[in-house]
């Protein structure tokens, strides 16, 4: 039987999509195509009787067109803190295997170039995130502010990567990936964070 599992945390993704990316709503990417850089850092999580509190995961993602039309080619970055079970455990839920609601974006991969342990760091303050990909990537966007100060939001968009949850609107202070021949640097663009709960079936 699989092991249960369930991991909760924050999450943010940053892409070249001007704010707010037409993606969510089934719409097709602004420049024609997608480039996106999704973290998660993990508050409380585990799998089976594996504990995965504090670790984070990277997802690099590129899709060539309409993200519902095409295939992604992707690479998948786990926290080089995380031992061999951890890891183990980390790329089942983040490529889908372990089930969960990221299972239902693996039929849209059609290349996984890689999976590999590096140096994630994840910062999280007011509405600032910020991650550093080792010597592979960076990002560093900034909620929107709406009115009367408030944050801006978008909540039951029909196409995500952390459902359940309003996502906030943000805008990249830059975003930069150079790995496995991709080579992205963006800035002015667009950034979505919430929380997010992901858990076995």
């Amino acid at each position: 039987m699989p092991s249960p599992w369930k991991i909760a945390g924050s999450y943010f993704e940053a892409c070249n999509c001007e704010v707010a990316c037409p993606c969510v709503f089934t719409s097709p990417p602004t420049s024609g195509e997608c480039t996106v850089l999704i973290a998660w850092h993990i508050d409380q999580g585990r799998f089976g009787d594996l504990e995965l509190d504090g670790l984070n995961a990277v997802l690099a993602a590129h899709s060539p067109g309409h993200m519902l039309e095409v295939k992604w080619r992707v690479a998948l970055y786990l926290d080089e803190r995380a031992n061999q079970s951890q890891q183990d455990a980390l790329t089942r839920i983040f490529s889908g295997q372990a089930g969960g609601h990221l299972a239902g974006l693996a039929p849209f991969i059609g290349e996984v170039l890689g999976v590999k342990a590096v140096p994630i760091e994840y910062r999280s303050e007011g509405r600032q995130r910020s991650l550093r990909l080792g010597n592979i990537g960076n990002a560093d966007i900034e909620g929107l502010p709406g009115q009367g100060g408030a944050e801006v939001t978008i909540g039951s968009h029909p196409f995500t990567a952390v459902p359940g949850f309003p996502a906030v609107v943000a805008k990249s202070k830059q975003m930069t990936f150079s790995d496995h021949g991709l080579n992205w640097e963006v800035s002015n663009k667009n950034g979505f964070f919430s929380p997010f709960v992901y858990q076995s079936a």
